[in-house]
């Protein structure tokens, strides 16, 4: 008997980003370990690459994700909580943005970033998706289109500047 699976909706959209961006700390963390003279500036690229992609999906979750959940639902202390999150993770990403060498802060700094989101996206599987999910008001699949739209946007400017 074949199953059907629901079709993919925003919190499917935010889910694929955040895998996206462990396998990038993954590869990070594996250059970590590289002798390499290119090795710093191969992490150098792929935290600026995280950064990006973090901020990104930070901006579209403020702007679209989190406003339309707060409507949606009466506990809206877990999407305080995910705001005072991403708060800490812009200051990291701010820190390895500015930072003029990589050396072994730098690395910290990442490390401790991908921390950050490993307990971030926890909270926001968990509890967040299936509270979101539950919402009857919500139309998480008109949502998916707003935030790739909004996405694309973002990854175009940010190509620009």
């Amino acid at each position: 008997m074949p199953t059907t699976r629901a079709p993919a909706d925003a919190c499917t959209l935010l889910d694929a980003d955040h895998r996206k961006v462990k396998a990038m700390f993954k590869d990070y963390e594996a250059l970590t370990k590289s002798r390499a003279a290119s090795a710093a500036q191969k992490k150098r690229d792929l935290a600026n690459e995280i950064c990006m992609e973090l901020t990104i999906h930070a901006q579209i979750e403020e702007e679209i994700f989190y406003p339309a959940l707060r409507e949606a639902i009466k506990d809206t202390d877990l999407l305080d909580e995910a705001e005072v999150e991403h708060a800490g993770a812009k200051d990291l990403i701010a820190q390895i943005q500015a930072a003029a060498e990589v050396d072994d802060m730098f690395d910290a700094k990442v490390t401790v970033l991908g921390e950050y989101i490993d307990h971030h996206v926890k909270e926001e599987r968990n509890e967040i998706f299936v509270k979101a999910r539950a919402a009857r008001k919500l139309d998480l699949v008109g949502m998916r289109d707003l935030l790739t739209a909004r996405k694309e946007e973002l990854m175009g400017e940010m190509a620009v500047a």
